[in-house]
This record gives C-alpha cells, structure tokens and sequence, in this order.
C-alpha cells in the first residue's frame, strides 16, 4: 500500500510546480577543462592570442563554456589610438578580466592578462618601422601602464556583447 501511495504522491509534487512555472531549469555542465582552456587562451604568445581569436569567430563551439565575450574594446581610451589598430588586444584583455573575475581568480592572474595585452599590442607595432613603430610602442607601453595601475578589481561595467 505504501508503494501505490508514493507513486501518486510524487507525481502530484512534480506536477504542482510545473504546473505553477515553478520548475527549476537542470544545472548546466561547464567542462571541467574551463580553467585550462582560459588560461591557454591568455598566454602572452602569438598562438594563445591566435587560438583565442580563432575561438571568438566560432563562439558557439565554445557555448557549453558559458565564457563571457563582451567587451568595451579600450573603454574610455581609444580603440586604434592614432590609427594604431589595439582593438582586438583590447578585446581579449578584456575577455581574460571578465572570465577571470567571474571564476574568482583575477587577483592571481592580472599581470598575465595585462602582459597579454602589451604583447599583442607590440605585436601590433611590430607591422610598423621608423619613428611610425616608435609612436605605436610608445603607445602600447601607455595602454599596458594604465590597466597595470588602474586595472579594476572590482566587477567591470556592462559591455556590449562581442561579434561572433
């Protein structure tokens, strides 16, 4: 008797909150490599800035990784600083920023992720010679110094979604 009473029970306590649009959306899976892709893609060489950026064109590969890709590009500096094309370092800095903070471990990994964004950035200049480079290094070397020092620890402002 006990059984026949457990079924309809259940049952019923499923169906209420259905019923009421109280249900639960299931937990969702993160791959448990999260921590190892992001920090693959934040590296300060040519080929984690290349897998990143190669990653940021086909973002719904990478959708089981909920990774946050919004960015505000250079925020309130500009984005190509005399015509100096810094947009997609600034987009990657900020994609390391934003899913390091959100995994609670920025404080540990911020010099990387701003020596990230100076070698891109250098790698940038690198496309220059003459007093043209010089300008674009000495940019760079200013970008890199402000988010060094004024880099936020506290949880960024709302962005723009990044382009997929």
């Amino acid at each position: 008797m006990r059984r026949r009473l457990t079924t309809p029970l259940t049952a019923v306590a499923l169906a209420v909150p259905l019923a009421l649009g109280l249900a639960a959306s299931p937990a969702v899976a993160v791959p448990a490599d999260k921590p190892q892709v992001l920090s693959n893609w934040t590296q300060t060489s040519a080929s984690s800035y290349n897998a990143w950026n190669a990653a940021r064109g086909n973002q719904s590969a990478w959708s089981a990784y909920r990774f946050d890709w919004s960015t505000d590009y250079c925020s309130n500096s500009p984005d190509n600083p005399f015509g100096f094309p810094f947009q997609n370092s600034c987009a990657r800095h900020d994609f390391g920023y934003r899913n390091y903070k959100a995994a609670g471990s920025f404080t540990a990994n911020k010099a990387r992720l701003d020596n990230a964004f100076h070698a891109d950035m250098k790698r940038v200049c690198t496309t220059y010679s003459g007093a043209t480079k010089t300008a674009c290094d000495a940019l760079a070397w200013t970008y890199y110094q402000a988010v060094v020092q004024f880099g936020r620890t506290a949880p960024a402002p709302a962005a723009v979604p990044a382009a997929a």
